[in-house]
């Protein structure tokens, strides 16, 4: 039986009186590339660091590929969870070359099989000719290209990234979604995202959590978020939205724009959002 790559079982986490999390739960597939959507301060990437182990839940269950790693008294320390995560900085070693930070979670491993590694890697993401380099020695997106295959070469069960393009420029963001997006979804590696992105959340993930106020609020397809939004907050927030009064009757609605057909039946009072 395929076990889901990752399960939140009514998760709670708080700071003081500040509830950060609140009663979460989510199931995500393997191979799932996921986005935590919302503003600052709503919780995504303490739900992230809840995932790595970086932070104890107050209560509730958290299980990386069947396997419980928090809750029920059992606690699973983040080097055991098999868990990549790329920070917002990179986090690269900035005294070892490219090789080096690539190979730097292999040392567990045989002389030659890391090396192997660590050619495959640099293979996949376009840097062979720049293994004797270092961090300062090279562009934004080549250094995240570097935190990427250093957290892809040990294999993780699940791969997070928290908030990984904001230092990027505008054009390079673009470039390095794509490239992101088409990585692990060849390598078939789960991945979750963090992001206040709306347009990025919406065109690199399969899923998107959409939080609010430490709330899963929506989750669904991204398509799924844009068009039918489970209310006024997520609507507005996930693009431009333009709302009208209106009175509802079952499959149509009477609004300033005349009769028009609903996605969802509804009765009474109701905002018609137009995109």
């Amino acid at each position: 039986m395929l076990h889901p790559a990752i399960t939140l079982r009514q998760v709670r986490k708080a700071y003081g009186k500040t509830r950060a999390v609140k009663d979460s739960s989510l199931t995500v597939a393997p191979g799932t590339l996921v986005a935590l959507l919302g503003p600052s301060g709503c919780g995504k990437t303490t739900t992230l660091r809840l995932i790595a182990g970086l932070e104890k839940p107050d209560s509730g269950d958290i299980l990386i590929n069947g396997q419980l790693v928090a809750g029920a008294g059992r606690w699973v320390e983040p080097e055991d969870r098999r868990i990549g995560m790329i920070f917002q900085d990179y986090a690269l070693f900035p005294h070892l070359d490219i090789r080096a930070n690539i190979g730097y979670g292999l040392r567990g491993w045989s002389k030659a099989d890391r090396a192997r590694r660590e050619d495959e890697m640099m293979a996949l993401v376009g840097l062979n000719d720049m293994a004797a380099r270092y961090p300062h020695q090279l562009s934004g997106g080549q250094q995240q290209r570097v935190a990427l295959a250093r957290s892809l070469a040990a294999e993780p069960a699940v791969l997070l990234m928290d908030e990984p393009f904001s230092n990027l420029d505008a054009t390079l963001r673009v470039q390095m979604r794509s490239e992101v997006r088409s990585l692990v979804k060849r390598l078939g590696a789960t991945t979750v995202l963090v992001t206040h992105d709306q347009q990025e959340a919406l065109s690199l993930a399969d899923l998107v959590v959409v939080m609010f106020d430490g709330n899963f609020v929506q989750v669904g397809a991204p398509l799924d978020i844009y068009l039918r939004p489970v209310n006024q907050a997520v609507a507005t927030f996930v693009g431009e939205a333009n709302l009208l009064p209106g009175i509802a009757h079952g499959d149509t609605v009477d609004c300033a724009l005349g009769k028009l057909p609903l996605v969802t039946a509804q009765r009474g009072a109701v905002d018609v959002m137009i995109r």
